[in-house]
């Protein structure tokens, strides 16, 4: 009824019932339902008033302590008058510290724990947070209290944004041991991670913050087990790897490293944090090299090192092999930029021989689906380095290609594919930039093949035969298309070879040339072919061979007949 009466009621009504209240002995449960119905802005501006009218109404049947949970609700929403905030709180609190029951103290404890984190200091919280372990501890109330603890940390991390301040408040670590039960105890950790993710706007380097927040987040990964939900397992490394991420120990990279180190043997179970690990790690190599702009003195090429030999000894704990491929593909990319050459081909080699044991299908989103299409985008990366990648001095020419080669030869794959010629297509792209005088791109201060054989015949001899046999592998398998019928397949591939040969080919060679042209027709053959594409490739034959250097491709073009679908 009174709720009723107070819905949008002027502030002289206020004044009017309090009037009643005292006229009728200040009856604690009309006192309770005016405070509970009118405006919470009424009643903080009144505060003192209603604390007096508290202290001397009758008790009978209404405990006061209500009344004060009551007063501290309406306080948490709007603020009393400035210079009454301490008398107020310190008023409420003599009542609420000798309250016997723990369930009547810490339900008006939880209220007044808000009011406390808005008007005052940490000096005030870390009193009010020693007097509810006081009164929680004994017995183990603290069992029956979970949701109420749980408001009073969500309060407090929701009103100290600077995790300095926070930690430095001396109850609140032990305050958070109250929460033995471990379902709690990580949801009360991921509350504080994801304020510090939320709130922490520079990164730290902070001890005490560190402290406190690794063994945070250890609890969080302790709590992992066999039984753990994925979306639990991958909400949790998503809240340590933010703490990761916000960790900088500026210049001082030995520091951080050993951070990362210690990270590592405490997050060991959950998979992205260790790959965020890598990243950060790889991260901080190049950093080095920025900072010695490319010139490692003996000390940062030994740190270096250091980096690379905690990521190659970190890659094989992971489960996923697509994470480990690409991994060791990155790691093996910053340890060549970094000029570690021997570390780089241990990186290489490790992702050639995980090759073979990529599975038929993998799990994405709980579907399975075909590892091919990643299987292929993952060798074209891995192509695009090895051409600035120098032979080892002790193993034959072009070692890791032909290991590769070896490899997608005894791969199995899919009966109706076509990758594995379309791999070999990416092999002779490679082969053709590594037969250049000068390559196409470099790594700063190592020498790639150019600059090792300088365009020694026997080293494009090599490369000649490798040729030789990849397109012989093509051709055979387009013979194979003909003979199943597969005919749309062998369009589509007679194409892609002829492009390749177009791009990468010298196409002087009468041989190549020939060749060039029966995969034109071969393509035309069945009317699978596209017209808008052939029309469009010859088009550019013969624009290109308007080029000086290229004329020889007018006579090409001249060989090569557009048939009609008719």
């Amino acid at each position: 009824m009174l709720r009723c009466i107070a819905y949008r009621a002027p502030d002289s009504l206020l004044t009017e019932m309090m009037e009643r209240c005292k006229k009728l002995g200040n009856n604690a449960l009309l006192l309770n339902s005016v405070m509970s119905a009118f405006r919470a802005e009424f009643i903080a501006a009144r505060s003192m008033s209603f604390i007096g009218m508290i202290k001397e109404c009758d008790e009978a049947g209404f405990p006061k302590h209500l009344l004060f949970r009551s007063l501290g609700l309406n306080l948490a929403l709007a603020d009393p008058p400035e210079n009454d905030r301490l008398q107020i709180l310190n008023e409420a609190w003599k009542v609420i510290t000798k309250l016997k029951v723990p369930e009547d103290y810490i339900n008006c404890a939880e209220v007044w724990v808000e009011y406390t984190c808005r008007h005052f200091t940490k000096r005030e919280v870390n009193t009010i947070l020693a007097d509810v372990i006081k009164h929680m501890t004994p017995d183990r109330a603290f069992e029956e209290a979970y949701p109420q603890l749980q408001s009073v940390i969500t309060k407090v991390i929701a009103h100290f944004h600077d995790f300095s301040v926070l930690f430095s408040v001396e109850k609140f670590l032990p305050f958070m041991d109250m929460f033995q039960k471990e379902s709690v105890r990580v949801e009360v950790c991921k509350c504080i991670m994801e304020a510090f993710i939320k709130h922490q706007q520079e990164v730290t380097k902070d001890p005490v913050i560190l402290n406190a927040l690794l063994h945070v987040c250890k609890t969080m990964h302790d709590s992992v087990n066999a039984l753990s939900l994925e979306d639990e397992k991958r909400t949790l490394a998503h809240l340590i790897n933010g703490f990761i991420r916000l960790v900088s120990f500026g210049r001082d990279f030995e520091q951080q490293l050993s951070f990362y180190v210690e990270a590592r043997a405490l997050f060991c179970n959950l998979e992205p944090v260790l790959v965020q690990l890598i990243h950060s790690v790889n991260l901080l190599a190049m950093e080095t090299k920025k900072v010695m702009k490319g010139n490692h003195s003996r000390k940062t090429a030994s740190f270096v090192r250091a980096c690379v030999a905690f990521c190659f000894i970190t890659i094989p704990s992971l489960t996923s092999i697509f994470t480990r491929l690409n991994l060791y593909l990155h790691s093996g990319q910053v340890a060549l930029a970094n000029q570690c050459l021997s570390q780089a081909d241990a990186f290489f080699r490790a992702a050639v021989s995980l090759v073979p044991e990529v599975p038929k299908t993998i799990n994405i989103d709980g579907k399975m689906r075909s590892s091919e299409a990643f299987l292929l985008e993952f060798l074209s990366n891995l192509f695009s380095t090895l051409l600035v990648v120098p032979d080892h001095p002790e193993q034959g020419v072009l070692f890791l290609v032909r290991g590769l080669l070896n490899v997608i030869e005894n791969y199995t794959w899919e009966d109706n594919s076509d990758d594995k010629v379309r791999i070999y297509t990416s092999v002779l792209h490679l082969l053709a930039a590594l037969s250049q005088e000068s390559y196409l791109y470099h790594i700063d201060k190592v020498d790639s093949n150019d600059n090792l054989y300088g365009g020694d015949t026997k080293f494009l001899a090599e490369i000649n035969k490798l040729c030789d046999t990849l397109i012989g592998q093509i051709l055979e398998h387009l013979k194979v298309l003909g003979k199943e019928k597969t005919l749309k397949r062998q369009s589509s591939l007679a194409l892609l070879f002829f492009n390749t040969i177009l791009a990468h080919g010298d196409l002087r060679n009468n041989k190549l040339n020939q060749l060039a042209v029966n995969l034109w027709n071969l393509a035309q053959k069945h009317g699978y072919a596209d017209t808008k594409t052939m029309v469009k490739t010859l088009e550019y034959i013969k624009k290109r061979s308007k080029q000086s250097d290229s004329s020889h491709l007018g006579d090409l073009a001249n060989r090569l007949p557009l048939q009609s679908r008719t």
